[in-house]
């Protein structure tokens, strides 16, 4: 499945968080087809530098158009700096797409504090991390964010609570920033996805019984795709979404279109 071009968005400068695998290499993917300059940024180099020659191969006159940037986003000084690396290299910065997370599952009581400081680094600290060293930037160039959500930081989830609850503050905070920055030029939106086949999801979609129970709760009757996702952060970060801010786009299917009551087909 492809991201078609759709957008003009010749020479906006994009960052792109979690941009090796997934949804943020398919949405850093479309952001290049689509003529924007990007960083790609996530922690595995090797990775990050197939996403680019990958897309560079079918679109070879964008290859200077990519920026590599390894960083593990659970350090806060590596997340802001993936921001003035970015500025610094392409002169500006437009779109700060925030997609990369950390999952760890199962009740609070078996909670590890390692765990929970882990993930509260990668899906928390550096997102604040980011959006501090990138609201600047984007002031002068009245850009904006777009934060890949979740459906879990909407409603519960059973053995999620950890993640859950990161996504929720993360969720809460385009609202708050949308509101804080708005007067600035500033726009704020969240795409929310459900399950999404991505290799942070693949042990539960492999899993037959995870994967029925899953496709029964969507209305379209299949799990979300990465190529799914990416046109919906791309309208957003795009001038057609000019009047848009303060916004979680659902991307999910029809998953949230429920109550949760019962249904027997």
């Amino acid at each position: 499945m492809e991201t078609h071009n759709r957008y003009d968005l010749t020479d906006r400068v994009v960052l792109v968080t979690g941009a090796s695998s997934g949804i943020g290499r398919t949405t850093a993917q479309a952001f290049v087809r689509n003529g924007a300059k990007v960083a790609f940024v996530a922690r595995r180099g090797e990775q990050l530098q197939e996403a680019v020659d990958a897309v560079a191969k079918a679109v070879p006159e964008s290859a200077e158009n990519c920026l590599v940037l390894e960083a593990d986003l659970g350090d806060r000084e590596a997340a802001a700096r993936a921001v003035t690396d970015t500025v610094a290299h392409f002169g500006r910065l437009d779109v700060l797409v925030h997609n990369a997370a950390a999952f760890v599952g199962g009740p609070i009581p078996d909670l590890e504090w390692d765990d929970w400081d882990r993930i509260r680094a990668i899906n928390v600290d550096g997102w604040i991390a980011l959006a501090k060293t990138a609201v600047p930037e984007l002031e002068k160039t009245r850009g904006n964010i777009v934060v890949v959500g979740s459906v879990s930081g909407i409603a519960g989830d059973w053995g999620q609570a950890p993640y859950n609850s990161t996504k929720a503050l993360v969720m809460n905070m385009v609202k708050s920033m949308a509101l804080d920055h708005g007067p600035a030029g500033v726009r704020v939106n969240a795409v929310v996805p459900a399950m999404t086949r991505t290799p942070l999801t693949a042990d539960m979609v492999d899993d037959p019984t995870v994967h029925a129970a899953a496709v029964n709760r969507v209305a379209l009757r299949r799990i979300a795709e990465p190529e799914d996702i990416a046109p919906a952060v791309l309208w957003l970060a795009s001038t057609d979404a000019a009047y848009v801010t303060g916004t979680f786009l659902n991307v999910d299917g029809g998953t949230m279109a429920s109550t949760g009551q019962a249904h027997v087909e």
